[in-house]
């Protein structure tokens, strides 16, 4: 990676993390409320390196292979830097042992039959699996996520699975461009969200918002956003 990209990186990281302090000011959210996921899915190691020698410490993936590649990496070359990953992905059946086995947050949970896997496939010595419900708020049939009916049901058994740890919901709503519907969705989703928080008080993250929707994901509630394209540029999935 040639310094300039490097400095992109780190200089879009500052831009981000500023605008996300400012949404936190402006909707009365307390500082550091808000937290930063870069997601990394098809960009190289040196991207990443630049991401993390600028602060950054979380890291979301959405392809298995891919991400393990990194989590592997990372684990031998950067071993002083204490990163956590995040796998957002869509989630087969097949696929759930190397997720058990090496991420640390799943975002993506939307059927019992995962959920139990990922609990029976945990590492006995790993800290549980912090979990969050895939919610399909928009109800197209090209997405990934449970419906609102099935979230309680879900959230029961997942929070009795002693491998792993309900943490909260995650959406990716409908891509529109007007912010009325963009905080709309939202804001239904925080609801849920409040809800699950009263029958599990350990639920306390909310993951929505992306490059084109993060200020109307943190006026609704939003504790974690998944940036990527604003920080590492546009994807190339030719490579």
């Amino acid at each position: 990676m040639m310094c300039s990209d490097q400095n992109t990186i780190q200089q879009n990281l500052e831009q981000i993390r500023q605008q996300i302090h400012a949404a936190e000011q402006q909707y009365a959210r307390h500082s550091n409320s808000v937290q930063l996921l870069a997601v990394s899915k098809t960009k190289p190691i040196e991207a990443l390196k630049a991401a993390i020698d600028a602060g950054q410490t979380c890291f979301g993936e959405n392809y298995v292979q891919e991400g393990i590649e990194k989590i592997h990496y990372f684990a031998q070359h950067y071993t002083e830097a204490k990163l956590e990953w995040h796998f957002i992905g869509p989630i087969q059946s097949n696929k759930t042992r190397p997720i058990a086995e090496n991420f640390d947050w799943v975002h993506s949970v939307d059927r019992e039959k995962v959920a139990q896997r990922l609990n029976d496939q945990r590492p006995e010595q790993a800290r549980p699996l912090q979990v969050l419900i895939q919610v399909n708020t928009s109800g197209e049939a090209s997405k990934s996520g449970t419906n609102q009916d099935d979230i309680f049901h879900l959230a029961e058994l997942i929070n009795a699975l002693p491998n792993l740890t309900l943490r909260g919901l995650m959406s990716i709503p409908e891509n529109v461009s007007d912010y009325p519907s963009q905080l709309r969705a939202f804001k239904q989703l925080a609801e849920l969200n409040r809800k699950l928080n009263q029958r599990y008080p350990q639920v306390d993250t909310l993951s929505m918002g992306m490059s084109g929707d993060m200020q109307a994901a943190i006026e609704a509630g939003s504790t974690m956003v998944r940036i990527g394209t604003a920080i590492f540029g546009a994807r190339d999935y030719h490579k």
